[in-house]
């Protein structure tokens, strides 16, 4: 990989196709490559949430959920390859029981706000959701690995937690959706 990228501009893809991880070509709006896109500015938008003030932990969990993504990429960029293992499943299932653990129990929804790395990881949360979309479309029509639609489910599940957690670091309260409001 040492000189593979050293040279960004190709012109490979100017006909609307593109290349995958094993050689092969296709089209720009082939399902695959929106999975990979969607995996993209997830890993993106967690790389926004760690510009922002987070505690060691959290820094530490969605660094090592930015790895993750790329070994997911890696595995949806060469077809019938498979990197994501269920320890990662297991262990944000891990740090989802304990994270959620030091939080006040729900009693409404919320709204996604609070402070700016709250508000990121809310934002996360929704790009990892059409992530997780765009891998079950893609499995409608090609093999896709099932340990990456879970593991994106659970990652989902982790940030909204990350947000809550992230607005208790700050002194701040979760945002309640207010459905008895007046309307009008």
């Amino acid at each position: 990989m040492g000189h593979r990228l050293s040279k960004i501009t190709t012109r490979t893809g100017d006909a609307g196709d593109t290349g995958l991880g094993d050689g092969t070509r296709v089209g720009k709006h082939s399902p695959r490559i929106a999975a990979l896109g969607d995996l993209d500015e997830l890993n993106s938008a967690l790389g926004l949430v760690l510009a922002e003030d987070v505690p060691p932990e959290l820094r530490e969990a969605l660094g090592e959920v930015q790895q993750d993504l790329f070994d997911l990429g890696g595995e949806v960029s060469i077809p019938g390859h498979s990197m994501l293992r269920e320890e990662r499943i297991l262990a944000l299932e891990t740090r989802l029981e304990a994270w959620n653990a030091g939080l006040a129990p729900l009693k409404e929804f919320i709204l996604p706000g609070g402070t700016r790395a709250a508000a990121a990881a809310h934002l996360a949360r929704t790009v990892c959701r059409r992530a997780e979309r765009s891998l079950v479309a893609l499995a409608q029509h090609e093999k896709v690995s099932d340990a990456g639609r879970r593991y994106l489910n659970r990652l989902s599940d982790l940030l909204f937690v990350a947000a809550r957690r992230l607005n208790r670091h700050a002194g701040r309260g979760d945002v309640q959706w207010r459905h008895e409001r007046k309307k009008g």
